[in-house]
């Protein structure tokens, strides 16, 4: 192995400096300044249409996912001061935002764009607050809390039902469909006066530049305050860690909702920033849609790539049967980055393989940590690792605070890129900031060395997440269910840690179906409660359990029983988090049944050691 290169990139080669306080706590941060950034985001557009006006800024499929359909940078800019007039003359403003229903298209980012041009915030929403609700509460929550003055779907057709039930009496922005003020066409030819300029001209550093909501565990959507000054000096950390961005504008394909913060902040503003081009992937990592995404892959070759770990799991599968996309795959691509969830190290030392077998390079593979309060991007190893977990050190311009906190350490942030607050919520804003104004990450970090924090961090799960069983001991729920995962080979994305007040541990499998899809023929067919019912399936989840088991010490390790998810974790109860991970308390809270289920002699129970 160690006879094989890894393929030249260029990254940040950080040196950090710390000191522990009387208190015991520990702040750690990059050397060096992070140096200048631009004041807005427009600056960058307006650079790239000068510089690179031909370039493909964004691409997406034509209609019934025909060929790519471009925007290049020229382009971009003339439709969003156009776009931007158009909002101005409908009077919108902070106070009376640009609501946003519908998924990633060219035609959102170019409504977001516009509206951030004129100083005009933005809220992007998932689109299933639209189409999967019955009584539309959190749009209803969502309008309260920022006052919209217009809201724009993709097809009005389609979000009909939210657009009478909630927003009838605001203008109505599409592309397709019925009900719009007037033409997408007509919209994007609208005659732009100085009145643009000067709106953009008035923009801050302290200008919102758009609100990105976030869940929780409880209640209605939160609205975290995302200013220019967040995204600009972001990106500065951002381009600070790719340094290749810098001579090579990265190309990204990428398929995460722009309604989280990691792609509709980072990798969106990645491209925009670096003056690269965004492929949007109207695939995604589900049984259905990545056949869409591997198409996308075969033609289109990235040199920055993100996935979930279940997404890239589906990539080595697909790489099995389709030497080709390996080929173009792993052709350009200089840096994988994983997030979201615990990634197996079968999957990591599968993709290792896959990368030398194919080009007779090791591709750079890695992960960071960071929050929608953060812009995300806080945390990032660029340390060559022989496994997953490490997520690096903060982002120049950062202080990461680690207070002790019951045997953890306790994360906590300060820099330019963090929020100032919630919107119009001053209470759930004071709550989030300690004393000396770091935000309070709710994460718990491990040092990768105790005596070197420079050796990088381990996700050591929430704060709030670990649990005592009946005998005192303390678990802990985020180093726990990584091994847990890893052991079950692929047959679990995740596992739901249960047991408080118990003297046995137990888990809820989140399953995932390519893996169980090769033990049983014909499974194609069948759904998750089927597949994973099955008899094989039962079996080897069980005898894998009972190889963990055989090897863990003590109670706080071993999970003598497990019990699959009937159903997909909901983000709307806060069962996912905005950063796209598990919430072990919401999931425990919300699916109490299946805990009891769990510690009963029911036969959906998978025990350790148990023979079918």
């Amino acid at each position: 192995m160690s006879e094989v290169k890894m393929r030249a990139v260029d990254l940040w080669d950080g040196e950090v400096e710390w000191e522990t306080r009387a208190d015991g706590s520990v702040l750690v941060r990059q050397t060096g300044d992070l140096g200048a950034y631009p004041d807005k985001m427009s600056e960058r557009i307006e650079h790239w249409a000068r510089e690179a006006p031909d370039r493909v800024w964004m691409a997406e499929r034509g209609p019934g996912g025909g060929d790519w359909v471009t925007v290049s940078y020229g382009e971009m800019l003339g439709y969003i001061r156009a776009i931007g007039q158009e909002l101005l003359d409908l009077g919108l403003s902070t106070e009376r935002p640009l609501l946003i229903l519908s998924g990633n298209s060219i035609a959102h980012a170019l409504m977001a764009l516009g509206a951030q041009y004129v100083g005009v915030p933005s809220a992007a929403l998932a689109p299933a607050y639209s189409l999967m609700s019955e009584d539309f509460e959190k749009l209803r929550a969502i309008k309260a809390q920022i006052t919209p003055g217009a809201v724009f779907a993709q097809n009005l057709d389609q979000f009909a039902g939210a657009m009478g039930a909630v927003f009838s009496e605001l203008p109505h922005i599409g592309v397709e469909g019925h009900g719009a003020e007037e033409s997408w066409e007509e919209l994007l030819a609208t005659k732009v006066t100085e009145a643009v300029d000067q709106a953009n001209a008035a923009i801050t550093p302290d200008t919102v530049a758009k609100f990105m909501f976030t869940s929780g565990t409880t209640g209605n959507p939160k609205a975290v305050v995302q200013t220019q000054r967040m995204l600009c000096a972001n990106m500065a950390q951002v381009a600070d860690c790719f340094r290749y961005f810098r001579d090579e504008p990265p190309v990204l394909l990428d398929w995460a909702p722009w309604n989280h913060v990691a792609s509709g902040n980072k990798v969106f503003n990645m491209a925009l920033y670096n003056g690269g081009s965004f492929y949007i992937d109207g695939g995604k990592p589900t049984p259905r849609d990545m056949p869409v995404t591997i198409r996308n892959l075969k033609e289109v070759s990235p040199t920055w790539y993100f996935n979930v770990p279940s997404g890239y799991e589906m990539l080595i599968e697909a790489m099995e049967e389709d030497a080709d996309l390996a080929k173009s795959f792993f052709s350009k691509v200089k840096l994988l980055m994983y997030a979201g969830a615990a990634m197996a190290k079968h999957t990591w030392e599968d993709l290792e393989r896959y990368a030398v077998e194919t080009t007779g390079e090791y591709i750079f593979l890695s992960t960071g940590l960071g929050a929608t309060e953060t812009t995300p991007f806080a945390l990032f190893n660029t340390q060559v690792s022989d496994q997953p977990g490490n997520i690096g050190i903060p982002a120049k311009g950062m202080t990461l605070k680690l207070v002790p906190n019951d045997g953890k350490w306790e994360a906590r942030l300060k820099g330019p890129n963090v929020t100032p607050g919630y919107w119009r919520d001053e209470k759930l804003t004071k709550e989030a900031f300690d004393e000396e104004g770091f935000y309070c990450l709710g994460d718990a970090l491990r040092f990768a060395d105790q005596e070197d924090p420079g050796k990088g961090f381990f996700f050591d799960g929430r704060v709030a997440e670990n649990f005592k069983m009946s005998t005192g001991t303390w678990v802990s729920v985020g180093a726990l269910r990584a091994k847990l995962t890893d052991a079950l080979g692929g047959l679990a994305r995740d596992a739901v840690i249960v047991g408080e007040g118990r003297d046995q541990l137990g888990a809820l499998l989140v399953p995932f179906r390519p893996a169980a899809e090769k033990m049983v023929l014909g499974s194609g067919d069948m759904n998750d409660e089927g597949l994973f019912g099955h008899p094989t399936i039962r079996a080897e989840i069980a005898r894998r359990l009972t190889a963990y088991n055989e090897h863990a010490t003590g109670a706080s390790l071993r999970v003598p029983r497990v019990l699959v998810l009937d159903e997909p974790l909901s983000m709307d109860r806060g069962e996912i988090t905005d950063k796209g991970s598990v919430n072990q308390r919401a999931v425990r809270n919300h699916r109490a049944d299946m805990v009891e289920l769990l510690y009963s002699d029911d036969d959906s129970v998978i025990r350790s050691g148990e023979k079918r």
